[in-house]
């Protein structure tokens, strides 16, 4: 079986820029041009014989590899390792057993027999850390050894990682890959429509001081009351509530592991629900000027949309700028609109 799945996947698995998917606008340049469209047919052919060999939908791997890819971006010097079609990444003593005394050591049977990971999956009889073949059915061997089901998964991924944040992520990675039916889900919106009545410039960074001296985490986008506020891209909503600084706001996780911060909302679109997967241009919402203040607060400055982007790098989170960001998605969306008038 190995063997033949070797010969079936000599497939033109170029190097590719492990540290962010191939469309994004912050994407490190690919060391060799390939088209998006042909790594993520690579990808998914990778994802779906290695889930035929251990019974893991193609899915779930999926879902494992790209959040390994996000905390590569989030530490490159920690995660250092040769660019590959897969981003997942496992140091050295993990993948031959840290009490192998032979620190090159790439036999199946002498790193099996010190608990390692490392695992032969192309057939070669050997066990390679920068062979995707391998990486991936390493880690499609752990997570088979607790079972196939739903439950069995997320044990699985607890005893790898012992991270409830690596779980939740990986859950709504898989989320969106099963509901999908595709990886190319890095698409993105502006988050008010275009050829309406709205503003901004870049205001991160700057200073705050109700609820104590702080910087501005986002960029706020001045527009009229009861303007649609829409994703910005393909994701999960994880947070939809009150918030004493943001009022309503909504909270998206997308396959980039950026947690996208809509506040200051005046009311919730019907469908946003928690665990709902959302789409780039989908109506989450309608500015408003809720905040700063209990429940239901509201007129305390001029209406408008905050907008931040949050990176998980692991354990913690830490706000970026997402002012360029939005240009670019503002410049592209309009491209878009005149390309199809014509």
């Amino acid at each position: 079986m190995k063997t033949l799945l070797a010969g079936t996947l000599l497939l033109p698995f170029l190097p590719v820029d492990v540290y962010g998917e191939p469309t994004a606008a912050d994407s490190k340049p690919q060391a060799v041009k390939q088209k998006p469209a042909d790594i993520f047919a690579s990808r998914r052919h990778l994802y779906e014989s290695i889930g035929q060999m251990t019974q893991i939908p193609w899915y779930r791997l999926a879902a494992i590899d790209q959040y390994e890819r996000t905390i590569s971006r989030a530490h490159p010097k920690d995660r250092k390792h040769p660019e590959r079609l897969t981003g997942i990444f496992m140091t050295s003593p993990a993948w031959r057993g840290w009490l192998n005394p032979d620190e090159t050591d790439q036999q199946p049977g002498s790193i099996v027999f010190f608990n390692g990971y490392g695992r032969d999956g192309s057939g070669d009889g050997v066990a390679d850390a920068n062979n995707d073949l391998d990486v991936l059915y390493s880690i499609a061997s752990i997570i088979q050894n607790y079972g196939t089901k739903s439950e069995d998964f997320n044990i699985a991924l607890w005893e790898y990682y012992h991270n409830s944040r690596a779980v939740q992520r990986i859950q709504q990675f898989a989320k969106l890959y099963e509901h999908f039916d595709n990886l190319d889900l890095f698409g993105h919106a502006f988050p008010v429509p275009l050829g309406t009545n709205y503003s901004y410039r870049s205001t991160w960074g700057t200073k705050r001081s109700w609820g104590g001296y702080r910087i501005h985490e986002g960029t706020d986008i001045f527009a009229p009351h009861g303007l649609p506020v829409r994703s910005t891209c393909y994701g999960v909503v994880e947070i939809k509530g009150w918030n004493p600084f943001g009022g309503w706001r909504i909270g998206i996780r997308d396959l980039n592991n950026h947690y996208h911060y809509y506040a200051h909302l005046s009311g919730f679109d019907k469908n946003a629900h928690i665990g709902e997967v959302v789409t780039p241009g989908q109506i989450l919402g309608w500015v408003g000027s809720s905040g700063y203040g209990k429940p239901g607060t509201q007129g305390k400055f001029p209406p408008h949309l905050h907008y931040g982007i949050y990176r998980d790098s692991g354990l913690h989170e830490w706000s970026f700028d997402p002012y360029p960001h939005l240009r670019h998605w503002e410049q592209e969306e309009r491209k878009q609109k005149k390309a199809k008038s014509k």
